[in-house]
């Protein structure tokens, strides 16, 4: 009879952990980096090469680093989203271009509209890899003091900008 529990209860327990596995948001995934300093960047700026762009520069003020490329389908799927956004002026979106030839870039942003206050180059993605980015779309909201309080993984739906990112901006706002 104990020869048959044991690998019941074995079973029993992988069929918890796979109901409680499926029942999770992959885009969800945890960031160690919720609460810390946003890492350090200076970059060239897209449309005009000559200036440099720094996280700093947003130093008290609550915005959001969307990591975008125009070889990305899925960034097209959120583009719209951001461009509303933009339209609201609420929350100043900045431009993280991942991998990706600048002239290719700006015509995407032409085509489909720039909802950016301004992009920055990451050509050879190391700001990415510094972020922890999985992949574009990756956005990430950060705070007055410069302290990254939401990820994004994938693009930005109208559901998670209005039911998380909007109402944390406007909390980190008020603080």
């Amino acid at each position: 009879m104990n020869r048959f529990l044991i690998p019941l209860a074995a079973f029993v327990a992988l069929l918890v952990f796979l109901y409680v596995g499926l029942g999770l948001n992959p885009r969800e995934v945890p960031s160690p980096f919720i609460g810390k300093p946003a890492p350090a960047f200076e970059l060239a700026r897209l449309h005009a090469p000559d200036e440099r762009f720094a996280q700093k520069d947003m130093a008290g003020k609550v915005w959001l680093l969307n990591v975008w490329a125009s070889w990305c389908v899925a960034c097209r799927e959120e583009h719209p989203v951001l461009v509303e956004l933009a339209k609201r002026k609420t929350l100043p979106i900045v431009g993280l271009n991942y991998k990706d030839e600048p002239a290719d870039a700006k015509a995407w942003l032409a085509r489909f509209g720039d909802p950016y206050q301004l992009s920055v180059t990451d050509r050879d993605g190391r700001v990415g890899i510094d972020y922890g980015v999985y992949g574009v779309p990756e956005s990430f909201l950060i705070d007055r003091q410069g302290v990254i309080r939401y990820k994004q993984i994938g693009p930005i739906t109208p559901e998670a900008l209005e039911k998380k990112i909007l109402p944390l901006a406007r909390e980190l706002e008020k603080s």
